[in-house]
């Protein structure tokens, strides 16, 4: 079988979480015997034409040039190269730049689309942008055959909102189970002696009410930001904290093995993230045996459940700060129960098994109006059935 997966701004991973999903599931793909094509930007670090068994192929990205409009014109690109590419499945991860083209997929082939999570919601975009947007999630929806949703709660918005039903694959994590202490002093740092946060530097990631109550916390221990602040975003926050010296903007890191070990030895880990499904920073964060304080709300919820901290204002912040000790017998169950979920649930080769069962099942049936199944990986849907979810 052949399948082209598109949406991204390529492999190995440079950006984000589709980037990294695209990254383990292709590669998992060819061993299993797929034919994989990942669509890069044409100006990616890496220029092959193969990686891992993966074929790559560039496309003429302007976003360089023309900013975030320039992601529409990448998107018509791929879509263009992919009419001739004689795919039996095109994977389509998102959908925000690429649905306004969805009339330009061939005919012939299968589209399942990961939706995402309700990109609409975020507080980044005016409110014609989150109009827009609403508009291409319709798009989304009427013109994929089948529809992708990596949590449970997405999977019951597009039931209820579309009527339409959604395979359930969440992300993968790899579990990280070779720390590197020395990695620390690159950053001037001790074991379990800082605390942490990885995100883009925007609103809807909660970085500022987190750094709000950084402040509120004043806590003699480094704080450090891991995000490109190169947007106007980035830069406000640079300002504003300007004056707290412990708050550390570290920028980008795109080595995993330096950000396993930064979330390995740090004290707590935050994760804002308000708007999406399961994000796959956060599995990673598990996989790396983090203590973690999450934004409270139902996504981050139907992943951890009840092992981590929540906070919802800046003054929440604060008090786990406070309190929190990673290295005390109190919270070592939070550790070990997200760990053992990465171990049995958040596998990447489950996520792989789960994509391969979708794309069989669309195999079988050579049909494209059979309904999506509804938990691809039984050792996902026994989990959500154990966590009782509502």
């Amino acid at each position: 079988m052949r399948i082209a997966i598109i949406g991204t701004r390529g492999i190995p991973n440079h950006y984000g979480g589709f980037e990294q999903c695209a990254e383990y599931l292709s590669a998992g793909l060819v061993k299993k015997g797929y034919e994989v094509v990942v669509y890069n930007s044409h100006n990616h670090p890496y220029q092959q034409k193969e990686w891992n068994g993966v074929e790559i192929r560039h496309c003429y990205d302007p976003e360089c040039k023309l900013g975030t409009i320039g992601q529409f014109f990448y998107d018509l690109n791929c879509i263009k190269d992919a009419r001739k590419g004689n795919f039996d499945i095109i994977l389509q991860l998102g959908y925000t730049s690429s649905s306004v083209w969805s009339f330009l997929f061939p005919g012939n082939t299968v589209v399942t689309t990961n939706m995402d999570g309700l990109e609409w919601k975020r507080a980044k975009y005016s409110k014609p942008v989150q109009r827009f947007l609403q508009f291409a999630e319709k798009l989304a929806v009427k013109y994929s055959d089948h529809l992708i949703a990596d949590s449970p709660e997405i999977q019951r918005y597009l039931g209820n909102k579309y009527q339409k039903e959604a395979t359930f694959i969440p992300y993968g994590a790899e579990m990280f189970d070779n720390p590197e202490q020395d990695v620390l002093d690159e950053y001037s740092l001790k074991a379990y002696e800082y605390d942490m946060l990885i995100a883009r530097m925007e609103p809807e990631n909660s970085v500022e009410t987190i750094l709000d109550g950084v402040v509120r916390a004043d806590r003699n221990r480094p704080f450090l930001v891991v995000g490109n602040t190169n947007n106007n975003f980035g830069e406000y926050l640079k300002l504003k904290f300007a004056h707290s010296p412990k708050i550390r903007f570290v920028n980008g890191i795109y080595n995993i093995g330096k950000l396993n070990n930064l979330r390995y030895y740090s004290n707590l880990y935050f994760h804002g993230h308000t708007v999406g499904g399961t994000n796959p920073s956060l599995l990673e964060a598990m996989a790396s045996n983090s203590l973690i304080c999450s934004h409270d709300n139902k996504f981050n919820r139907a992943v951890l459940n009840d092992d981590a901290f929540y906070f919802s204002t800046a003054m929440d912040v604060a008090e786990h700060l406070r309190a929190a000790n990673k290295t005390a017998e109190t919270y070592q169950h939070f550790l070990a129960n997200n760990t053992h979920k990465i171990k049995t649930v958040y596998t990447c080769q489950n996520i792989v098994d789960a994509y391969a069962a979708h794309f069989e099942a669309i195999k079988i049936k050579n049909a494209k109006t059979i309904p999506a199944l509804p938990n691809a990986a039984p050792q996902v849907a026994l989990y959500l059935e154990n966590a009782q979810i509502s």
